[in-house]
């Protein structure tokens, strides 16, 4: 379970506009490769993006780029494995599906909450 202060964390790293884009991209677009150990490389899977290819869709350099990616990382929003020369990124469906049933949960409360009054 996520505490206040990653909770926070969360939101503090996706409260600037272009980390926000990049976690979007990464969900999104721009896919290039699996990085699943358990599968074999196959191109075009729609579970991995290489920094490379983020840094295509933003004009800012490389190095900008991975320290928005290091800021996401750190929220633990977003897993990063290096393979070869390259990183791969992927979402953190289990952070991002626990920070959904949050939201989940405060509309639940908010709308019985209202059905009372």
């Amino acid at each position: 379970m996520l505490t206040m202060e990653e909770k926070i964390k969360i939101f503090k790293a996706l409260g600037n506009e272009t980390r926000f884009l990049i976690f979007k991209n990464v969900f999104t677009g721009g896919y290039t490769c699996s990085i699943d150990n358990n599968k074999p490389y196959t191109p075009k899977v729609g579970q991995a993006t290489c920094v490379a290819t983020i840094a295509q869709h933003f004009d800012f350099a490389l190095p900008t780029i991975s320290k928005h990616l290091k800021e996401l990382k750190d929220a633990k929003i977003i897993t990063m494995t290096k393979r070869g020369n390259k990183i791969y990124i992927e979402p953190n469906l289990q952070i991002i599906e626990e920070l959904s049933s949050c939201f989940t949960t405060l509309v639940d409360n908010f709308s019985a909450t209202q059905q009372v009054l």
